[in-house]
């Protein structure tokens, strides 16, 4: 009865000061009208009398009308709203958007959920409540829910997203000072299925990783803090991603991660045209319902967060710089006769050919020492200068908030250029070469990569050009040859006209280069004569497998896996393959008819 009281004096303080002193107006009317009648100062006694009468009928009538309209508040306020209002530094599961694929399907959304609270100035006894609630949920720690209940809050959270069933058991318990709140939990249909690039949220429904951060900064926190974002339905998010493409991804890099025995495996395709990412993986992944395994280092997303020496497909871009300059053409030749030495550092080829190689050959035997020499004659400032131009000294910066700064020398010299040249010695994030390469085939326009649709004329207003659409057109030459005569071969699969680069990198261990380890990526572009797509594979410590003749190298491996993701993605993406495949050499006579006047 005392706690009945409390109440009532805390409600009946709630109301307007000036509804609480009606009845003494309303009385000094009455006394003023009596003395008016009585016609002296001193009213007559039955008039005093009946005026006291009628003040107490109406400090009665207000004080239950009060009630009652208390009571009608109550019973028409939607579950949780009344509980929501006592929540102080309690945060509450608001809403978000939609998160959506390119192709409108669902790859977040919001479900309603029942969370239980406890109003402990309401409970009649905290042992019996404490009972009766771990009886019904026994994950609860007894310890902390009987704290919880024992203090003077007027609004503790007692347990976050409990079951259909837990709420009709709670609730038939009848509780006094326990009740629910409906809040919106996040979930993802796909599960692991572009978890890294989704993210996730925490307990509160607020972004913590990936476009569900991104979601935030966009000013959706400010609106949870406002309280403006509850229940509110908010425009969907349309990302580039394509999940039928997202799934062979996956799947292709899985089968190749148990074949070869990689510790890990990640891979991207993106849209050379406009820079939209269409599919991302990264394993070992998580499922995105569970937000906890995303902590887990070896669950990081190597293509943002992690930063690699990206081996022999850097070399690409030291080709690229070299046409570019004007220094070297087609037909250019680099001596391969013998290993570069720099004091006690000797460059070598993997496959030497020792001898003069014309510059298509470089790029076809993939040899470290033309490469360098090639990078060497352009200097050491002129190619820093190329690889700032095509966005590779600086952090990559997409809607994904996790990414990693590149690994850059700190004293640049002669020995840095010529190893970086053919893919060591920089370490970058893997989507960060894929922009530069992008650029190499694309007509020479280096585009930003974004997780969000993009029309071609939005690109074009972002994109830089780094090289002459010459030098465009002779790259896609190489890349083609590549797959036709030299270490690509096994992308030239199904008629995709298909190019690309190989990689090899050692891996540094303890500070020094291991002989074992190796992290194998290949980039393919595809159709090599109006490029398209770009596809990126990465096997960390592959091994030799069966049919690969005790090789662990990029060819034996990422390639293969590449050609097999361009085979089933082609016709999803509108490529079909065709039978009338060109010559690699068309690429180059074809540009140079279509420039002449």
């Amino acid at each position: 009865m005392a706690a009945f009281f409390s109440s009532l004096g805390s409600r009946l303080a709630a109301l307007p000061m000036a509804v609480l002193r009606l009845p003494v107006t309303l009385a000094r009317g009455l006394l003023a009208t009596a003395r008016l009648a009585a016609g002296r100062g001193r009213p007559e006694p039955h008039a005093v009398a009946r005026a006291r009468i009628i003040l107490c009928m109406m400090v009665f009538a207000c004080t239950y009308l009060a009630i009652g309209g208390r009571l009608a508040m109550f019973a028409s306020a939607p579950e949780g709203t009344l509980a929501r209002r006592a929540v102080s530094s309690d945060a509450v599961a608001s809403a978000r958007p939609d998160v959506l694929d390119r192709n409108g399907l669902v790859l977040a959304t919001d479900v309603k959920s029942s969370s239980l609270f406890g109003e402990p100035r309401r409970l009649i006894d905290v042992d019996e409540a404490v009972e009766a609630l771990t009886a019904v949920l026994p994950d609860l720690n007894v310890d902390e829910l009987r704290q919880r209940l024992s203090t003077d809050r007027g609004f503790v959270w007692l347990k976050r997203e409990i079951t259909p069933q837990q709420q009709r058991e709670i609730h038939n318990l009848g509780l006094p000072g326990i009740g629910f709140m409906t809040e919106n939990r996040r979930v993802y249909p796909g599960g692991a299925l572009g978890a890294h690039v989704l993210g996730s949220t925490n307990i509160d429904n607020q972004g913590i990783a990936g476009v569900e951060k991104w979601i935030d900064t966009r000013g959706l926190a400010d609106l949870h803090l406002a309280g403006f974002a509850s229940d509110r339905q908010q425009e969907p998010v349309e990302l580039a991603m394509d999940m039928r493409v997202q799934h062979v991804l996956r799947d292709e890099l899985f089968a190749a991660k148990e074949k070869f025995k990689a510790i890990a495996a990640a891979g991207t395709v993106v849209d050379v045209r406009t820079g939209e990412i269409v599919a991302m993986v990264s394993l070992p992944d998580f499922d995105a319902n569970d937000p906890a395994r995303s902590l887990d280092p070896k669950n990081l997303n190597r293509l943002t967060t992690g930063v690699f020496e990206m081996g022999s497909t850097f070399k690409a871009l030291t080709f690229a710089m070299a046409l570019d300059s004007g220094r070297f053409n087609i037909n250019s030749t680099l001596d391969a006769r013998g290993a570069l030495q720099f004091g006690k550092f000797r460059i070598h080829d993997y496959h030497a050919e020792n001898r003069v190689l014309t510059l298509p050959e470089v790029f076809l035997f993939s040899s470290n020492i033309g490469t360098a020499k090639m990078a060497l004659s352009l200097g050491v400032e002129y190619h820093k200068a190329f690889l700032a131009k095509a966005g590779q000294l600086d952090r990559l910066r997409t809607e994904l908030p996790e990414s990693a700064m590149p690994l850059v020398p700190k004293r640049w010299g002669e020995l840095n250029t010529a190893t970086i040249s053919f893919g060591h010695g920089l370490a970058v994030a893997p989507l960060q070469a894929v922009m530069a390469v992008n650029a190499m085939v694309n007509g020479g326009y280096l585009i930003p990569p974004t997780f969000l649709k993009r029309t071609p004329e939005e690109a074009r207003a972002l994109a830089t050009r780094i090289i002459k659409p010459e030098t465009s057109a002779k790259m896609r030459y190489l890349l083609r040859l590549n797959a036709e005569k030299g270490s690509a071969k096994k992308v030239n699969v199904s008629g995709m006209y298909a190019g690309g680069k190989t990689g090899t990198a050692e891996k540094v261990i303890n500070g020094r280069y291991s002989k074992t380890k190796l992290l194998t990526t290949f980039t393919g572009i595809f159709p090599m004569d109006n490029p398209q797509y770009l596809v990126l594979v990465m096997l960390d410590e592959p091994q030799a497998a069966e049919g690969t003749y005790g090789f662990a190298t990029s060819g034996w491996n990422a390639a293969p896996t590449t050609g097999k993701i361009i085979s089933r993605i082609g016709p999803m993406l509108g490529i079909m393959p065709r039978t009338d495949v060109p010559p690699a050499e068309s690429l180059l006579t074809n540009y140079t008819l279509a420039q002449a006047p």
